[in-house]
C-alpha cells in the first residue's frame, strides 16, 4: 500500500512555522503553507501538504484547512492551540501556538530545506506583508484572479517558471502520470 503522509506533513509544517516565525496567526500560517507547497511543487511536481489553495481576497487560502480551523480534527487539536477568537474571526490577529514538538521523520531533505527557507524568509513578516507578497503580479494568486476570478482554485502548475530550479510543465505532467500509474498498480 502506498502511504504519502500528507496529513502528518501538514500538521508538522504548521508546528514548524508556529515555532520558527513570529506573530503567526491564521492568515500568515496559510501563506507560509502556500509558499512551502508551491516552492516544492516548482522543484518536484508535487506539494508537501496535499492542500488545495483558492484565490481569496486576502491571498491564497487552503479552504479545507480554513474550514477545519473552526472545528479541528483530533490530530490538529492535539497539535496546536487555536484561540476561540481565531476560529471565528479570520480578519483580526490572534496568535496560534504549537502544543507538540516538530517531528521531521516524514519529510525529505528537500522538503525540510524549503520549510526552513520559507520560515527564514518570513520569520519577522506580519500578515499584511505576506499578503502583499502573495499578491505580486504574475504569481499564481494574481494569475488565478485575472483568469478565473476570486474564489477559484489556484493551479499548482502556475508555480512553474523559467528558473533553474523549476521543472518544465512537460516534466510535471509526466511525473503526475507516473504517480497515477503507481497508485493504480498499488490499488491506492
Amino acid at each position: 500500500m502506498l502511504v504519502e503522509h500528507s496529513r502528518e506533513k501538514l500538521i508538522n509544517s504548521i508546528i514548524y512555522f508556529l515555532n520558527n516565525t513570529k506573530n503567526c496567526g491564521k492568515t500568515k500560517l496559510f501563506k507560509l503553507l502556500y509558499y512551502l507547497d508551491f516552492m516544492h511543487f516548482r522543484e518536484t511536481g508535487r506539494p508537501v501538504t496535499g492542500l488545495d489553495y483558492y484565490a481569496w481576497d486576502f491571498g491564497p487560502v487552503p479552504k479545507n484547512l480554513f474550514n477545519e480551523m473552526e472545528n479541528p480534527a483530533t490530530d490538529l487539536k492535539e497539535s496546536i492551540f487555536i484561540p476561540v477568537k481565531a476560529e471565528k474571526d479570520y480578519k483580526s490577529f490572534v496568535e496560534i501556538k504549537a502544543k507538540k514538538k516538530f517531528d521531521d521523520k516524514y519529510f525529505t531533505k528537500r522538503e525540510l530545506r524549503i520549510l526552513e527557507k520559507v520560515a527564514f524568509i518570513f520569520k519577522d513578516a506580519n500578515a499584511e506583508d505576506i499578503i502583499e507578497t502573495s499578491h505580486l503580479p504574475n504569481h499564481p494568486w494574481d494569475k488565478t484572479i485575472l483568469t478565473k476570478g476570486e474564489k477559484a482554485k489556484i493551479d499548482y502548475t502556475l508555480a512553474l517558471d523559467s528558473s533553474e530550479s523549476s521543472l518544465s510543465l512537460e516534466e510535471v505532467l509526466e511525473r503526475i502520470k507516473d504517480k497515477e500509474e503507481i497508485k493504480k498498480a498499488f490499488n491506492a
